[in-house]
């Protein structure tokens, strides 16, 4: 590859206390517990929205509460609150998700399915951020980072009004991607060990036509009821067991990556159908996701024809949501100060720097978490190795896949946005790096923040 030598240019700078990079899941939470320690926050997104994968695949979020379903006996605790809650109060308050009911089939994978309205995620993040006084700086693309020794002064960007400096005391990684870790020059691996995604809301649809559709060949392996276009007890979850439906829809939905399981709060309508593709290389590489995007574009198509196909009320179905470009599960892996490990996950083992607890594990039942327990997720595993001020929050973190695979959820990676965020905010008005932040300050103004620990 040939090289040009750009001359130096001179950037207009902003300053900040704290600035988060990515406006997705964890950042929206990150940028919000910061603003709410007095500091002056700016989230840089590369999108024209807020929220993420949380709002781009559309599924339900997973998961609040431990699993004490699959475990009679065991006590029913919602295990993260503070802010992710008041995000689910909010979109309560307009109509935009279930809430937070109990699931009546599949139980041994989440006791509950939190649903959400994806477009009206988006406009309560940006509400809740502007009423925090953070500056959004959406449709602004992160390009490098200003390194001076083991600390970060600097991000520059590009955006439709040209290339900037942000300067910041400290900084939080929520780019799913770990672009800015990248980019500081801090240790990353790129496992490529999961697919990518681009899952579709479907419109033109029956709900109750794919519950029969699933009945009738004995399959449904999910079920929860809640409200849904206003009315109370509706079908607002469904997973189908794949090897029970007939041979062509089957083969049809492996051949596509489909998934059968989908989510909703209105009628008439499935939020989230998911197409998967495994990428031969890292979703990092530009030309390579260019094919995955279209490649999944063409299985969106053909899912909805198999829709139209086999489900009954289904034969109108078209697609009336889709994310801008691919989903993925993990980017780049970042080195951390502590690495999740499995063992940690599975034993429900808890650390002395706890800053958030939780209790979902994406494969279960096959791998769940002891007893319905909780695990910790320690400040430290949040900590950038070799760099004094930089904080990773959500799917960057946690190097074994099965560990991982409980760490990356949505509201896992909230949960890591509070602590970052807040983390951030505190590191900042002291004026000390990440590891010189003393815990027990942390942990009172994370619990001032509403954030539930068991230990």
């Amino acid at each position: 590859m040939s090289h040009h030598d750009q001359p130096g240019e001179r950037l207009p700078e902003r300053r900040y206390d704290v600035v988060i990079a990515g406006g997705g899941t964890a950042g929206v939470v990150a940028a919000l517990a910061a603003a709410r320690q007095g500091a002056r926050i700016a989230v840089i997104e590369v999108k024209g929205y807020l929220g993420g994968l949380a709002v781009e695949g559309g599924t339900g979020l997973h998961s609040f509460y431990n699993l004490w379903k699959a475990f009679p006996g065991v006590e029913k605790r919602q295990v993260v609150r503070g802010i992710p809650q008041e995000i689910i109060d909010r979109l309560l308050l307009v109509g935009g998700t279930t809430g937070h009911v109990e699931m009546i089939e599949g139980y041994d994978y989440d006791s509950v399915c939190t649903a959400i309205d994806t477009e009206i995620y988006k406009r309560v993040a940006f509400e809740m951020l502007e009423e925090a006084g953070v500056d959004i700086c959406v449709n602004t693309m992160l390009t490098g980072a200003l390194v001076t020794g083991s600390a970060v002064e600097g991000v520059t960007t590009a955006s439709h009004t040209g290339a900037e400096l942000f300067r910041a005391k400290a900084f939080v990684d929520c780019t799913g991607y770990g672009d800015l870790c990248a980019y500081a020059g801090a240790e990353f691996t790129e496992p490529n060990d999961y697919p990518v995604a681009n899952s579709i809301g479907i419109g033109g649809v029956s709900v109750e036509g794919y519950y029969e559709f699933l009945k009738a060949h004995d399959a449904i392996a999910e079920l929860a009821r809640g409200p849904r276009s206003g009315k109370p007890d509706q079908i607002v979850r469904l997973r189908g067991e794949l090897d029970k439906l007939p041979p062509g829809f089957r083969d049809e939905a492996r051949a596509i990556g489909m998934a059968t399981t989908t989510t909703t709060v209105h009628d008439d309508y499935l939020m989230f159908i998911k197409l998967n593709y495994k990428m031969p290389v890292s979703p990092t590489n530009r030309d390579a996701a260019a094919k995955a995007e279209a490649e999944l574009r063409r299985r969106q198509a053909r899912a909805i024809e198999l829709f139209r196909r086999y489900v009954p009320g289904c034969e109108r179905a078209f697609i009336a949501r889709s994310s801008p470009s691919l989903c993925i599960r993990r980017g780049r892996l970042i080195a951390c100060d502590y690495d999740i490990t499995l063992d940690d996950v599975l034993e429900g083992r808890h650390f002395p720097d706890d800053i958030m607890v939780y209790g979902f594990h994406d494969s279960a039942p096959r791998l769940q978490i002891k007893e319905g327990r909780t695990y910790g997720i320690p400040y430290r595993a949040l900590r950038v190795s070799g760099l004094d001020n930089l904080l990773a929050a959500g799917m960057l973190i946690t190097s074994d896949h099965d560990a991982h695979m409980s760490t990356r959820n949505t509201v896992a990676c909230m949960g890591q946005g509070q602590a970052a965020g807040t983390a951030a905010a505190l590191c900042a008005a002291r004026d000390c790096s990440t590891r010189d932040l003393p815990y027990d300050t942390l942990r009172q103004a994370l619990e001032a923040g509403g954030v539930y620990f068991e230990s």
